[in-house]
Parts: C-alpha cells; structure tokens; sequence
C-alpha cells in the first residue's frame, strides 16, 4: 500500500474547515485530520463535528488532541469520547480515530469504546504517542503496549534530538505488525516525514501552507510533492543530502532535487542539519563523524553522498583520513571538502573539494587561461582559500588580502606547499593599491542578514588601475580578454556592494550564483557520472532568491 498524504486541518468552524479539505483535494492530499480539540468545548459542538465529517471531500482522521501532547483539548474525557462515539456512528465515519496511548491506558472506558469499535468494524482506532522534548526514554516499552488487538493503526511521535533519530524510526517501520506512523519532529526530523514511503510508513503529515503546521519541522504537500518527489519515493530511493549548520536555506535541496528529476534517477535530496558549536570544535567533529558513519552503515538508507557546507568541511577531510577514504587532491591541499561520494553498491568513500575547480572554471571561462593572470582574493576563509589554491594551481599571481594579516601569510604558506607560485599576501586596506585583472571577494562583506551587508571589502573607484588594462608584455594572450574582473562569491544578494559598484565602473562581473551551480553541476557530477544542466541549476537558483526577497 503506498504511503499517504494527510494534511492536518484545525477545525475552528465547519465551513472554513470543509473549504481547507477541498484545498488540500485539489492540491495533491490522500486524506485529512480533523484537529477537533480547538472546536470542542461542550456538546453542542458534536453534530457540527459529525457535519463535517460527513460532507468533507476525503477520507479523514478525527483528532481531538490533549494539551498534554501538544494539543489544545483540556475538557473532561467524557465530552471527548462522546464525540468520537457520535463520529463513529455516522453514515461515513471517518477512517480512523485518534486516540492517545496514555489516555487509552489510563482510562478503562476508552479501552471499552476501541473493543466496541473494533467489534462493530467502525472507524479503526490509531493509537498515539507524543513528546514534544525529546525521544521518550520508555520508547521501545510503549510501542510494544501499543501493540493492542483493538488498534489497527500506530502512531509516534518525537522531537529529533539529531539526524540519527531517523533511523532508529526507520527501523520501527520496517518492523512493523500493523499500520504504522513514526515521524520524528524539527529540523532534524524532516528526513522521517519525506522518506516514509521508502520504508513502508502508512502516512506523513503536511501542511497547506507553513503558516498552518500542527507540529515542528511539518513540510508543506507542495514541497512534499513538489521538491522532494514523494510520489516517486521507493524502497529502492537513494538519498543524499546538504550536511551542515545551519542548512534550513540551502539552496541545493531545490537544485539537486530537480537534476534527480531531469535525469530520470531515483534519489532524494535532504536538508541534514548536523551541530555545530564553535565554541566545541571537538564535539562538532564527533557529532559530524557519528552522524555518517550511521548514515553510511545503515542496511536500508541507501545513504550515497553529500554537499557538506560550513562549518564541517575541515571536519569532513579529518574524518576522511581518520578512515582511510580517498581524498581528491583538492580536498587534501585545503584540508577541507565540500562533497561526499558513497559508491552504491560496494559503499566506497570519497570527498572531494569541488569548490576549487568551480572558481577556477568559472574564471577561465570570464577572462580565458589564468597562466599569468593577477589576481586579488579578498579574505583568508575557507573561501579565500580555494579561490587562492584554484588559481595558484592554474599558473595565476595571487595576491590575498585580509584584515588579519598573519593568516593570510599562513594561507600562501599552505597553498606554497603544494601548489609553486607567485603568492603575496597583504592588508586587506592595501588591496586596492595592488594592480589586479580578477579580483574575488571571499569574505562575507555584503552578504544579506551579515553584520556589514552593505559594506564592500574594497573601494574600486580608489584603485588608480581599476578601469584600465593590464599589460602583461605586449598584451593580453590570445583568448584572454581585457579589463578588471570582480568575482563576488556571495549570492545572497546576488547584486552584492561590490558588484554594484563595479558594474557603475562599467566592469566585468561575476555573481556568486555562477560559482554556486558550477560546483553543484560538479558534485552532480561525482555521484552519478552525469552533467547536469548548468542553465536549469541557475534557473532554480535564480527563482529561490528572488522568492526570499517577496
């Protein structure tokens, strides 16, 4: 039986209820819940129940959840089960009632109406369990007391204290006697809710929209059937992902997802938040290392690669060599990686650094061979590192400028070890006064939500040489073309203050969104052996920043 979508409907009065239901018809739902514990309040309230119940469009599940497990219903047991009884007893009664395992087991009488029920062959009974905290440590001792002759259907629930609580639900389904729902809450539990169908799940839960959700982390059905492809989703799925912190609004879920889509692969790509403290930089190794050897060893997931953002790159490469993973030359002159392969079957591992060659090849592709080419990176970060390693290693002049600059000398020493070449470093307020045919941004100057977002890294109206060109003997080389170049790897905004004014200058500009769909066409690229489309990643890119602008 394939896996079910249900959106959850706060009923507050029969007509926005029902127009809620045709909503969620129209727009993809197998079926709906009745959150009834807002509307219940006496008596008078059953037969308006009982009416939408019998004139919604879908089949349904009727709720009336307590306060103590997340809901809103705090009345005596007696109003809430004359409810259910009168819901029960209608023409169409619902597809299931909702009761909770710890009400059930308190309470002889509700152990009196599931018998009746079951009896009668009504609505089946679907017991729940709630925890809004944290897993429950009894867990495993109430899901098997749930195990009851008179329900048909299981549900639970918890609050996802990591990625790895997933798994453990995984395994609850794949388990299972009956129907089952095991859904994790938060950020961390997405995974739960998009990959039920893989593992046998009776339902997932999805809001109409992200203003309406009954419970932390719920997607909405248009991202469910939309980006994540529910309907595609098999036993058979593969799974990947963006591991980082935060990753909530990453871009590469959308992306990845509709590169999956193009080519006709069966895979699902997840946002997979993983913490990270910097103040604990050896618990945000540990978190990262026990998060994908989990992920990598477990029988069913299919686990087969990664887009690893900050701040775990450097902890991705430790892990790497910890385990003896091949590392790409890349990944092992930075010491850090942005792209994890899990080889299906067989489960060798690779990383790589893919942010390296994009800068490199984007550039190329802006001004032609970089062989000689001087170039300026502002910033000595993760960032100005790759950018210095791409084009030291394609024969470039690099200079790198940083506030600090120590660790700018300690850049163009690394990078000196393992690529020959002209590197300086200096100030960053001295970058300006060194002549430059690309200059990269690779700090976060400008960024949207930064503590300096409009502020750029450098006066280009200061810089004497900015307009003219360069001469490098009698000229540029065939195929270079002429003029400054300003690289902004930021792309949130993609118009960045740097940009802004080099393109008042009247000079070459590259945003950062051509960096980021190179490097994701690249990752693309080592997981499946196949090119994706370049201009449908920028097309993506492109409509998700303009809609976190709306």
């Amino acid at each position: 039986m394939p896996c079910l979508l249900c959106v959850p409907i706060v009923v507050n009065d029969p007509a926005s209820a029902l127009a809620e239901a045709e909503h969620a018809r129209l727009a993809g739902a197998d079926l709906v819940e009745f959150r009834f514990d807002t509307m219940l309040h006496g008596e008078d309230d059953i037969p308006e129940a009982v009416r939408i119940v019998q004139e919604v469009p879908l089949p349904c599940i009727a709720t009336c959840r307590l306060a103590s497990e997340g809901g809103a219903y705090d009345g005596p047991e007696s109003l809430r089960r004359a409810l259910y009884e009168a819901l029960c007893a209608c023409q169409c009664p619902p597809r299931c009632l909702d009761i909770e395992y710890a009400a059930f087991a308190a309470d002889p009488a509700w152990r009196a109406f599931a018998d009746a029920s079951f009896a009668a062959g009504d609505s089946s009974i679907l017991l729940s369990t709630h925890d809004f905290r944290s897993r429950p440590a009894d867990l495993s001792r109430r899901l098997l007391a749930m195990r009851d002759d008179a329900c048909r259907v299981i549900k639970v629930a918890f609050m996802a204290r990591s990625l790895r609580d997933n798994l453990e639900l995984f395994d609850m389904l794949r388990d299972r006697d009956r129907a089952t729902i095991a859904l994790a809450m938060g950020e961390s539990g997405l995974m739960s809710r998009v990959l039920a169908p893989k593992f046998g799940g009776f339902l997932t839960f999805a809001s109409l929209r992200p203003t309406s959700i009954t419970a932390p982390g719920q997607p909405t059905l248009a991202e469910l059937l939309g980006q994540y492809r529910f309907r595609s989703i098999t036993p058979k799925t593969r799974v990947y992902g963006v591991i980082g912190w935060p990753v909530a609004h990453s871009l590469s879920p959308a992306v990845h997802n509709a590169g999956f889509e193009a080519a006709g692969i069966n895979a699902v790509y997840l946002p997979m938040p993983v913490l990270a403290d910097d103040a604990d930089a050896e618990g945000s190794y540990l978190s990262l290392k026990a998060t994908l050897l989990a992920f990598i060893e477990h029988p069913h997931l299919d686990f087969a690669g990664a887009s690893i953002t900050l701040p775990h790159k450097v902890n991705l490469v430790r892990l790497a060599r910890e385990q003896g993973w091949a590392v790409d030359p890349a990944a092992d002159a930075l010491g850090a990686a942005n792209t994890l392969v899990v080889e299906r079957p067989g489960g060798r591992v690779r990383v790589l650094n893919t942010d390296a060659p994009a800068i490199a090849d984007t550039l190329a592709h802006a001004v032609g061979p970089l062989d000689g080419c001087a170039v300026t990176i502002l910033g000595a970060g993760g960032v100005g590192r790759a950018a210095a390693y791409a084009c030291a290693s394609r024969g470039a002049r690099v200079t790198i400028a940083n506030r600090e600059l120590a660790k700018a000398h300690r850049l163009v020493d690394d990078i000196r070890t393992h690529v020959p070449g002209e590197l300086q470093a200096v100030p960053l307020d001295a970058a300006q006064s060194v002549p430059a045919e690309i200059i990269i941004n690779a700090t976060s100057l400008g960024m949207t939500g930064g503590p300096d977002a409009n502020a750029s890294p450098i006066d280009l109206a200061s810089a004497p040489w900015v307009r003219g060109e360069l001469s490098r003997g009698n000229g540029h080389k065939d195929g270079q073309k002429s003029g400054t170049v300003v690289f902004d790897t930021v792309y949130r905004p993609l118009l960045t203050p740097i940009l802004h004014q080099a393109r008042t200058l009247g000079l070459t500009t590259i945003d950062g969104a051509v960096m980021f769909v190179r490097q994701a066409v690249l990752q693309f690229q080592c997981w499946t052996g196949l090119e994706p489309s370049a201009e449908l990643y920028r097309r993506i890119v492109l409509e998700r920043l303009e809609q976190s602008h709306e």
